[in-house]
């Protein structure tokens, strides 16, 4: 059964839950549903998302979850739902769909965007991704999948309430309790207080806000205060904020007619997402764009940029105009850049860089810690505690937050007055019902890594060579020498990125390693020369020697032989 315990499902279906990603971490999230009954099961994948790597993990572009499980049970997977379009979401699709190749059924926004970042990849084969409406309901397997509008960051997020024949299941997704969400439709709150009467098993739930009081607050609001600051500018403003928010992207498109300013979009992620809002139906009264090409013709008081680049990704637009590569956009004293997005944990550092580059050029910043130019897509405690209230589920399994999120959302739930709550983590199976809810197994689970075109293990070698290069560097010596053991040319060794010491000899350390080198082949004698192996022994053995002492690290060290013909 595929690492399943030999017990489950012995007595009758059993309906079980096992996060595979988004659990003990925001991002990357693959939550995973399961009826099983004897030696058949049934599962369904909700999301498929990616996250970004950090300072540790050079070269990598993107990290996936790691779907082995999924693999080994692909014939018993009925579809991959998508709750909406965020890359933590449903960003891994294009990477992973070919390992799973079953049906994906989404909203008509998060198709449309989808079908677009397929495109744009070049993938040849199409997708069977089915199209759901808004509220719309299907039958999948033993799943019977309701798909009810909440409100967020992004266009049609989704909870879904998952019928099956042990019980009611509503996974919320993303969500916010947002009254003016500007672009989309309210949370269907009737309906979700109509699924609580209706008894539901388990509510599992995002976490991300948990120790946030309060509620997260609307999209109008920010559009009010967008206003208020924009029109006391005299200089070129720059917005930057997240390329899927359309709510954000429709209220700097009002904030530009407000304040007579032409709107200029900078960015591919923008542009694409603008393209798919339209195809789903959305920004209909969207103002004509000018060209970033043609902005510079613009008086500095007339045009207003919406830019990516708000977490300090180096290829986005706002970082091209700091550093001033932008080909077209420039940005200097008497302007303003306006941050209309939180800082995502983790991303502090590279924010401050082109800030501090910003800075330099003498451009005003604005964020929203300190000017409420910006509202969270997800729920604070009162919005939460008016989820339970709602709902009034069984049982409630926290998703989408790092340890200490689920921790605190756990004793939340009970404080609402939940029966039981549990803390799980990536790789739990947990038996929803019948019964008493527990962990019954871990599944295998992990990372991979999106390195270049090729998709690998997160401790591949390697990953944990790249690793060590970054922080040590390598050296390389080559040694010629003749097939009888003699040394034909002297040592040579390349140290990229080696500091410039200089012994007191007056020797570099190149130098001074060179001869090392010859003098540790020369002590090894002629016939012993003739063995590769003792040869690239001898050498690493001086080489880890002189950088221990006057460097202490420990490079990666790499022996080149070339043996030469008699």
């Amino acid at each position: 059964m595929s690492g399943l315990p030999s017990g489950l499902a012995k007595d009758g279906p059993e309906l079980v839950f096992l996060p595979l990603g988004g659990c003990g971490e925001i991002g990357m999230n693959l939550n995973v549903y399961g009826v099983l009954n004897g030696s058949e099961r049934r599962w369904l994948i909700v999301d498929l998302g990616i996250t970004f790597p950090g300072d540790g993990e050079p070269g990598v572009d993107v990290i996936l979850p790691d779907t082995e499980f999924l693999e080994a049970e692909r014939e018993n997977i009925e579809a991959i739902v998508l709750t909406h379009a965020h890359e933590d979401h449903f960003g891994a699709i294009p990477y992973l769909w070919d390992r799973l190749r079953v049906p994906v059924y989404a909203t008509p926004f998060t198709k449309a965007l989808l079908g677009l970042k397929l495109e744009e990849g070049g993938r040849r084969e199409p997708l069977p991704i089915h199209e759901v409406p808004l509220s719309g309901r299907i039958e999948l397997g033993p799943f019977d999948v309701e798909f009810v509008s909440m409100t967020h960051s992004i266009p049609e997020p989704n909870a879904l309430a998952i019928r099956t024949g042990q019980g009611l299941v509503l996974h919320t997704g993303d969500w916010k309790l947002d009254p003016e969400p500007m672009v989309g439709e309210r949370a269907n709150l009737a309906r979700l207080q109509e699924i609580g009467s209706e008894g539901v098993r388990a509510l599992i739930c995002d976490s991300t806000n948990v120790f946030s009081g309060g509620r997260a607050g609307s999209e109008a609001q920010v559009r009010e205060r967008l206003t208020e600051i924009v029109a006391g500018l005299s200089g070129r403003v720059a917005v930057t904020g997240f390329a899927s928010n359309v709510a954000r992207m429709d209220t700097v498109a009002a904030v530009a007619r407000a304040t007579g300013r032409q709107l200029v979009m900078a960015g591919r992620a923008m542009h694409r997402v603008k393209l798919a809002a339209e195809q789903a139906g959305y920004l209909r009264d969207f103002p004509v764009l000018v060209p970033d090409s043609e902005a510079g013709y613009l008086p500095n008081d007339a045009v207003l940029y919406f830019c990516t680049g708000s977490q300090g990704e180096p290829r986005a637009a706002l970082a091209r105009i700091a550093s001033g590569d932008h080909p077209h956009i420039t940005l200097g004293a008497g302007d303003t850049v306006i941050y209309s997005s939180k800082t995502i944990p983790g991303n502090e550092r590279e924010i401050s860089h082109i800030q501090n580059l910003l800075t330099a050029r003498g451009v005003d910043i604005i964020d929203e810690e300190t000017e409420g130019v910006h509202v969270s897509g997800h729920p604070c405690r009162d919005e939460l505690t008016d989820l339970y209230n709602w709902v009034r589920p069984a049982l409630a399994v926290p998703v989408h937050g790092e340890r200490r999120h689920i921790a605190e959302h756990v004793a939340l739930a009970k404080s609402c007055g939940v029966e039981a709550a549990l803390a799980v983590a990536n790789g739990d199976l947990v038996r929803l019902a019948p019964g008493t809810p527990m962990v019954v197994d871990e599944v295998p689970h992990g990372r991979l890594h999106v390195d270049g075109e090729v998709i690998v293990p997160a401790g591949s070698t390697a990953l944990r060579e790249r690793r060590k290069l970054s922080h040590s560097g390598v050296i390389i010596a080559t040694l010629v020498l003749g097939s009888d053991g003699n040394i034909a040319v002297d040592p040579m060794v390349l140290a990229p990125g080696l500091p410039n010491l200089r012994g007191q000899s007056g020797r570099t350390l190149i130098e001074v390693m060179e001869a090392d080198v010859e003098n540790a082949l020369l002590q090894l004698g002629r016939s012993r020369r003739e063995d590769d192996d003792a040869v690239e022994e001898a050498t690493r053995r001086a080489l880890r020697g002189r950088l221990k002492t006057a460097w202490n690290k420990r490079p990666v060290i790499e022996v080149q032989i070339i043996r030469l013909d008699d």
